[in-house]
């Protein structure tokens, strides 16, 4: 993949997952929307009552700060709608009317005219889902792009409750596994990937574990990663990540085999 120009670089905003579909209906047109509730930039709407969600949404909110806190990356610009329906049945009908053309997903990411939104309903893993999905549309509020592979490492790691990120992600078990047959995927395979059909399993895994390893491996690696963040929210063309990491780090593929061989509480 070639380096973009500046110009090339602020065109290409978005994930691929950042939709734009100016002209689908705005959501209260497919839905009763009968409690909305304001949690940090979160603007929550159900079809059903939010009274027993609290501490679930508290915990969204707390992933904005962390954000802040590990990446550098500032508040959210502007408020992110979630919408949330009752079931399973109601999701595919309001995604359905909303968005005909987009193949159907348990929760999606939305941005609509610079605006972010998620939908999905009520079921087991919504915490987990709401924190995947509304890390992207946190960082997508104030950056203009983030990498595919990037894009859905961050929110991988992020998708956890904060005592379980580190140490319990279901991942890891499946990544000390492939390392010990020798499977390594570097980031520059990670970055050919431009599509959500590109991002299988094996992909989402590695992705998430060179995540972990900016996030908890050596100083250098973390450094790489926020700047390169950072000159992404300033228009300044990044480059690739992979190269930022061979200039922090003599040999990063191995540091990140040593990284998760080493890793445990």
């Amino acid at each position: 993949m070639h380096s973009l120009s500046r110009r090339e670089f602020l065109a290409a905003g978005g994930a691929a997952i950042a939709l734009q579909w100016a002209s689908a209906p705005l959501p209260c047109q497919a839905a009763a929307w009968v409690d909305h509730r304001s949690y940090g930039p979160f603007q929550c709407r159900a079809t059903f009552s939010l009274a027993n969600f609290a501490p679930m949404f508290q915990e969204l909110s707390a992933v904005e700060k962390e954000l802040q806190r590990t990446l550098a990356v500032p508040p959210a610009g502007q408020s992110i709608d979630i919408y949330i329906v009752e079931n399973e049945q109601a999701h595919r009908q309001l995604l359905s009317q909303l968005y005909p053309r987009v193949a159907y997903r348990r929760a999606l990411y939305v941005q609509r005219s610079g605006h972010g939104s998620v939908y999905t309903y009520l079921h087991p893993e919504l915490d987990v889902d709401l924190r995947h999905e509304c890390t992207h549309a946190l960082l997508h509020s104030t950056l203009p792009m983030v990498p595919l592979w990037l894009d859905e490492g961050l929110a991988e790691y992020f998708e956890m409750p904060a005592a379980q990120r580190a140490f319990e992600h279901p991942h890891l078990s499946k990544l000390r596994w492939s390392m010990r047959f020798g499977m390594v995927r570097e980031i520059e395979s990670l970055e050919q990937c431009d599509a959500l059909e590109d991002m299988g399993p094996v992909e989402y895994r590695f992705s998430w574990a060179w995540v972990h390893f900016m996030l908890h491996g050596p100083l250098p690696a973390h450094r790489a990663l926020v700047h390169f963040l950072s000159d992404i929210r300033r228009g300044n063309p990044p480059g690739q990540l992979s190269e930022r990491l061979h200039a922090a780090l003599p040999r990063p593929e191995k540091e990140l085999i040593k990284h998760f061989k080493r890793w445990r509480r």
